[in-house]
């Protein structure tokens, strides 16, 4: 392993996740200061996950067909900073629309394709997956822990400076990762809508959806609702951040729990304590405790989920099939149920009101739940599988 390109995909990964940093927490504040009611906020911050249902499975079936993934890479970095740019010349509603729509078309391109890259770098060391990941999350929590002081001192329409400076070093990073050799596999002749159809493959797409959806009220309408109850805005980043410090803790262990518990199990608790969660910031803002409690819980509804789906997806798409199957799982739970999410939490948001959204978040994360339990265990994953 010692010709693994660590740094240079780490670093993808910091900036990559330092703009989630700036954009979950903070954009919805920043529509917010432009005057845009909850519908309008839900529909653009939704724009972020809408073009991930079409986006990755252009990109990645181009990739699969062509055995080259970085040239798309670089040139979805180099698009998506282009597209952000537009937001320095306009903040009307429809331009905002247009802006985040292209900015999405090409951002989401990038992300399937590097875990693609990243894991056929690993080959059979995929274990160490987490090792790598993990600097996404520290871009994480340096962006969003620094923006929450800062705009506590500036105006947040400093917001979007921020964010160019971290996808220009997405570009920058998009330069440096090589090339992956994309090693044949025996299922490379089986089409991958037949891997689609298998009842084991489909629950976990559906159940990845709904969980999801399950986190579109908690990434668009978490810190407006946080700030609404009086939490100030460095307090909100450490929360996002202590999340996130959870995530990485995860990530270092996740190969130790992978040796004894299998991701088809990891990833059904991980559903039941998402709606857990959701329950806890749905009827227990007004307590800081649960609040600091409900977010230390993130280590298991993304750093295990996220973990346990990677590893999940990458057992059912292999060989020529790689790039699709992770852009059908960004597609599928990031972009549909991303998207419904979202718009569902604009929807409901005011009327029946901000504690029944995420109820309704804990109800999706629950129906996750009954569906990979009924459904995905029709084929079971070896407990030997690692990521």
């Amino acid at each position: 392993m010692s010709d693994l390109p660590y740094w240079r995909l780490s670093g993808f990964y910091f900036f990559y996740f330092a703009f989630v940093g700036a954009m979950s927490p903070f954009w919805g504040l920043y529509l917010q200061s432009l005057s845009f009611n909850a519908f309008e906020i839900g529909v653009l911050m939704s724009l972020l996950q809408v073009m991930r249902i079409f986006a990755p499975n252009i990109w990645g079936h181009i990739a699969d067909r062509t055995g080259r993934r970085t040239p798309i890479v670089q040139i979805a970095a180099l698009g998506s900073a282009l597209a952000f740019a537009g937001v320095f010349f306009g903040s009307g509603f429809w331009w905002l629309f247009a802006v985040m729509a292209a900015l999405s078309f090409f951002w989401s391109a990038s992300l399937p394709l590097v875990e693609a890259m990243t894991l056929s770098h690993l080959r059979e060391r995929t274990d160490a997956y987490g090792r790598i990941r993990l600097w996404g999350s520290v871009g994480f929590i340096l962006m969003v822990v620094g923006l929450g002081y800062a705009f506590d001192y500036v105006a947040i329409a400093w917001l979007p400076w921020a964010v160019l400076a971290v996808m220009l070093g997405i570009a920058a990073f998009a330069r440096a990762i090589p090339e992956a050799e994309i090693l044949p596999h025996a299922g490379d002749h089986v089409p991958v809508w037949d891997v689609l159809k298998r009842p084991e493959v489909a629950s976990l797409l559906a159940a990845c959806l709904l969980m999801a959806a399950a986190h579109g009220p908690y990434y668009t309408f978490y810190s407006i609702y946080l700030v609404d109850h009086g939490y100030d805005k460095s307090t909100v980043g450490w929360l996002w951040a202590l999340g996130v410090l959870c995530e990485i803790g995860i990530f270092l262990v996740i190969p130790r729990i992978f040796a004894r518990v299998t991701p088809r199990r990891l990833i059904l608790a991980s559903f039941a304590l998402a709606a857990v969660r959701f329950l806890l910031i749905a009827w227990g803002v007004e307590s800081a405790w649960l609040v600091w409690g409900a977010q230390t819980l993130h280590a298991f509804t993304f750093g295990t989920y996220h973990a346990a789906a990677v590893a999940l997806i990458h057992r059912h798409f292999r060989g020529r099939h790689q790039a699709r199957g992770q852009a059908f799982y960004t597609s599928l739970s990031y972009g549909i149920g991303g998207t419904l999410g979202g718009v569902a939490s604009g929807l409901t948001w005011v009327s029946p009101g901000p504690a029944w959204t995420f109820t309704l978040a804990a109800a999706s994360a629950a129906l996750a739940w009954v569906v990979y339990a009924l459904w995905g265990g029709t084929k079971a994953v070896p407990a030997a599988t690692k990521l």
